[in-house]
C-alpha cells in the first residue's frame, strides 16, 4: 500500500470535512469541501483507499499547496 499527501489546490478555508480518519473511499469520493470566494470546490479521493489522517479542521484557512490530509491506496 502506499501512502500519500493530498494538497489544497487553492487558497481558501476549509468549509466541510466529509469523512473521518479511518474511513474507506473510492476514487472520486469528497474527502472535504474547501470555499475560495463563495465557490465550494471539492477535494476527491485519487483512488480506492483510506484516510489516515484529516490535517485540517473545519473552518481552517488553508492556502495553496497546502498539505490538507494523507490517503492509503489500497
Amino acid at each position: 500500500m502506499t501512502t500519500q499527501t493530498i494538497r489544497s489546490e487553492i487558497t481558501g478555508t476549509v468549509w466541510k470535512i466529509v469523512v473521518q480518519a479511518g474511513d474507506s473511499l473510492e476514487a472520486d469520493d469528497t474527502i472535504m469541501i474547501l470555499e475560495s470566494m463563495k465557490m465550494e470546490i471539492p477535494v476527491v479521493a485519487p483512488e480506492a483507499g483510506r484516510v489516515v489522517k484529516l490535517l485540517v479542521a473545519e473552518g481552517a484557512p488553508v492556502r495553496e499547496g497546502q498539505e490538507i490530509a494523507v490517503f492509503e491506496e489500497t
